[in-house]
């Protein structure tokens, strides 16, 4: 299988970090992609109709994408315990908990685009205040879940690499809360974590 990947994206990043954690990364070729929605990548866009990335290539296949879709792919092809819970309340919790990541990601870039990326006279004071707005929302209720406690899942997953990207990009800190913190400092010293840095800069 091949991965399209970009090394400064936090979806793609899920994805190669749920690989190592299902221990099956050494069957993925990983192929890094600039994208942007200004930058228009010909092969990504010849497999994805959207121009993003991830995207995984199958033999024989269509291509699968999105990392969320990329995910459930991966938890069919290994033998170990399943990092989606397949019934009950877990279930249901592990896939709440990677919404927020998700959502709370691309906020994080939505963010980027209103006070780095965007020419500044177009930027969009009230735009950016509400991004920020649901930023400092999903810390505090990230905070207060349980959801942090329970056995390793793709919500973890999806909420390190998001929480990491949010770092790498110097947005706004989650610092402030203390378990988020001690929870993402322990989890970024798993071995899929430090395999799979983050590196690189937007290209538009």
């Amino acid at each position: 299988m091949i991965l399209y990947y970009q090394t400064h994206s936090p979806f793609a990043r899920k994805v190669l970090v749920f690989a190592n954690e299902a221990g099956i990364a050494n069957r993925l070729e990983v192929i890094h992609h600039e994208t942007s929605p200004t930058l228009r990548n010909e092969q990504v866009y010849a497999e994805n109709p959207l121009g993003k990335v991830p995207v995984l290539l199958r033999a024989g296949a269509p291509a699968i994408f999105d990392s969320d879709v990329i995910c459930a792919y991966l938890d069919t092809l290994h033998g170990g315990r399943k990092l989606i819970p397949e019934s009950g309340e877990a279930r249901w919790q592990a896939l709440v908990l990677q919404s927020v990541a998700q959502e709370l990601a691309q906020t994080g870039i939505n963010l980027r685009w209103e006070t780095v990326r965007r020419p500044e006279p177009l930027r969009y004071a009230a735009l950016r205040d509400g991004y920020a707005e649901k930023i400092d929302a999903s810390y505090d209720w990230l905070e207060a879940t349980p959801a942090l406690q329970a056995p390793l899942h793709l919500g973890h997953i999806a909420l390190a690499t998001a929480l990491s990207w949010m770092a790498f990009r110097d947005l706004l800190s989650f610092r402030a809360r203390p378990k988020l913190t001690r929870w993402f400092d322990e989890f970024e010293r798993r071995p899929s974590m430090l395999a799979t840095p983050l590196s690189g800069e937007t290209h538009d």
